[in-house]
């Protein structure tokens, strides 16, 4: 099951989000959010965009959510979209669930340029792969841009990489 997510979430997407903080270079903060930053960050996002959260069985397997690409307004048809996965959930078409379900909710609101902002590794570890960025030009997404050695992160520096969708007419 997809649905939008709510405050009352935020402990477990914190879970699933702590981990690739932690463990990972997927996301740069160095640090995890406290649970009433994270909680504050889905009520943000909420206010204008979709959090859609997939559920199997009662418990939350994943999350993707879009936000602000640029704060202007001729890039207010344009969004950057994020998704997290539990770990354990990887292979199981959660993804692509949910990536779908998302380009859908933002169609409805007139969106219609996607943007990820994907950490990139210059040569494949134990904390980065490049799997995201596989992920997403199966989506749909073409690369765009890459920004090198930008992220500084487990003693080691990794690129950025922009990937771009289009999901509807430009008219």
């Amino acid at each position: 099951m997809i649905r939008s997510a709510t405050k009352n979430d935020a402990k477990r997407l914190l879970e699933i989000y702590a981990y690739y903080v932690e463990n990972t270079a997927i996301s740069f903060e160095y640090e995890t959010p406290d649970l009433s930053e994270f909680r504050s960050r889905i009520e943000d996002t909420l206010k204008k965009y979709p959090y859609l959260v997939l559920e199997e069985d009662g418990v939350i397997k994943g999350y993707a959510y879009a936000g602000v690409f640029k704060g202007r307004a001729a890039y207010d048809h344009c969004c950057e979209v994020t998704i997290y996965l539990d770990r354990d959930s990887k292979g199981n078409g959660y993804g692509r669930a949910l990536y779908i379900a998302l380009e859908d909710a933002l169609r409805k609101i007139g969106i219609i340029n996607l943007y990820a902002c994907i950490a990139d590794p210059i040569a494949e570890d134990e904390y980065l792969t490049r799997n995201s960025e596989l992920f997403h030009q199966h989506m749909g997404y073409t690369k765009v841009g890459e920004f090198h050695k930008c992220g500084y992160k487990f003693d080691r520096w990794y690129n950025m990489i922009w990937m771009e969708k289009m999901i509807g007419e430009h008219k």
